[in-house]
């Protein structure tokens, strides 16, 4: 390549570059006029805002003063009113002081002339014993002789013409007040007997019952101690026995082996067992029932128990629980046309009775047991005195107690309600077991077939063979001596040995 080739290159390079740094710089150029005006630009809008929010604070400034200073003002007014009460109120203590003092002042002056008052009294009164020669006790006593002589005549007078109304009066409005409480009161009158029966469902169980050679029927009649007839009316057996308690476990015991249809001697000593525990759940419910029905609450469980028990005794063959529920009916209507305590004279006539059901087990009449009983409860001495008085050898001295012995006559006394002839045989069977068992090593003792036998039942362990011969020829000695009694009484001791083993 030539020389001037070269230069012509070197040359045209030179140019291009310089041109090329020409137009560069003018680039630059016109970009940093271009940042230059943005830069204004933003300055200017930044001046703009800060300026914008300079105002702003300044509203916010002067609103918060404004706010600040209504504030100010609101509680300094809040301050002065709590100012002016206070001073009010320290006015108004001063003014209750000085009424204080005052008071206090008033009250010295009024007992010092209190005082002087009493004294003048003093000695005036003692000037006029002196000038009346007498005391005051002594005045006051002769001006109520002289009064009670001007006034004892008008007295007596009123009193003899009171009583005279009373009289006029009171048989009437006794009578209308029974009456009312009798229309009011509706229950049965029939009197209780002395014989249950029991249906047979076939005649295969009169063999059942029987058993061979009748050891079954004397063994439910050794058990129970009741008469049991079951050749005398087909298709039923008869229990007979003057206790119904004896009747009600018999029949239980009865209908339990008719029901299984195992009858043995075992097996009826257990059922009657069971049957004792029923009638004894039974007795506990109608004490509750009889309770419920007057409207009594509060009695002691002990009471209730003997009240139960009444469901199954009678007097001259009236049932006693029902008599007594009868009663209290009735004595509760009356309680309230006289104005006497009504609980007083329902629990009362309910409970009157209450001794019946101990009378065998303790010496003395009903109603001396009955309250005796009740005092050991902790029952009221107002309902055992009505309950001790209900009959005539204790004096009824209140209203409650006379009530009861009025209702009492009432119920007892209602075309056949009671039955004197069964009352009396019963008391003659319950003498003739007695009779039996006042001798030791008596187990049990049963007065059956009206009374023509009774059936003692000994321990073995106490009397033997011998000595059961003896104890029969005693019996018939005391019955012969002690007792009246039509025809003969057949005097029978059982003693029986058992042996029990178990096989484990």
């Amino acid at each position: 390549m030539d020389p001037i080739t070269i230069v012509l290159a070197l040359a045209g390079v030179g140019a291009g570059f310089v041109a090329n740094n020409v137009m560069t710089k003018t680039k630059l150029g016109s970009a940093e006029e271009a940042a230059e005006k943005e830069l204004k630009k933003a300055k200017k809008e930044a001046e703009k805002a800060l300026d914008e929010a300079r105002e702003e604070a300044t509203k916010v400034s002067e609103k918060a003063r404004q706010e600040e200073a209504t504030r100010r003002k609101e509680i300094k007014e809040i301050e002065q009113r709590l100012l002016d009460r206070e001073v009010s109120l320290d006015k108004k203590l001063d003014d209750i002081d000085r009424r204080a003092e005052k008071l206090r002042t008033s009250e010295t002056e009024a007992e010092q002339l209190k005082d002087e008052i009493r004294s003048i009294r003093v000695k005036q009164q003692e000037k006029l014993e002196k000038i009346a020669k007498l005391t005051k006790e002594d005045a006051a006593g002769k001006l109520m002789q002289m009064t009670e002589r001007d006034i004892r005549q008008d007295l007596l007078g009123l009193i003899s013409k009171l009583e005279n109304e009373a009289r006029e009066t009171a048989e009437e409005k006794g009578a209308v007040i029974i009456v009312e409480a009798m229309e009011r009161m509706a229950s049965e009158v029939t009197a209780e007997r002395t014989v249950t029966a029991v249906k047979l469902e076939d005649e295969e169980m009169k063999g059942r019952i029987i058993g061979k050679e009748g050891r079954n029927i004397q063994a439910l009649q050794r058990a129970t101690g009741v008469d049991i007839m079951v050749d005398d009316t087909p298709g039923m057996i008869i229990l007979s026995s003057f206790d119904p308690v004896r009747r009600e476990v018999a029949r239980q015991a009865l209908e339990m082996l008719l029901k299984d249809g195992r009858v043995h001697p075992g097996r009826i000593e257990e059922v009657v067992e069971k049957a004792q525990a029923v009638v004894q759940k039974e007795v506990v419910r109608a004490g509750e029932d009889a309770a419920r029905e007057v409207g009594i609450i509060g009695i002691p469980k002990e009471v209730l128990q003997l009240l139960g028990e009444l469901k199954f005794r009678t007097s001259y063959g009236q049932n006693v629980l029902k008599h007594s529920t009868e009663m209290a009916h009735m004595a509760g209507i009356i309680a309230e046309e006289l104005g006497a305590n009504v609980k007083t004279v329902k629990y009362a006539t309910l409970v009157h009775d209450i001794g019946k059901a101990l009378t065998h087990k303790v010496e003395g009449k009903h109603h001396h047991i009955g309250a005796d009983t009740l005092r050991k409860y902790g029952v009221p001495e107002d309902i055992c005195h009505a309950v001790e008085a209900h009959h005539d050898d204790v004096d009824a001295t209140t209203t409650e107690a006379h009530i009861v012995r009025v209702v009492d006559a009432m119920s007892a006394a209602r075309p056949g309600a009671r039955n004197i002839s069964a009352e009396n045989f019963a008391e003659r069977m319950k003498d003739l077991e007695n009779v039996a068992l006042g001798f030791n090593g008596i187990e049990k003792a049963y007065a059956i077939s009206a009374g023509r036998e009774v059936r003692i039942f000994v321990k073995p362990t106490d009397i033997d063979d011998l000595g059961a011969i003896k104890l029969a020829r005693d019996v018939a000695t005391k019955i012969e001596s002690t007792m009246q009694y039509p025809g003969t009484i057949k005097v029978n001791v059982i003693r029986e040995t058992r042996a029990i083993e178990f096989a484990k």
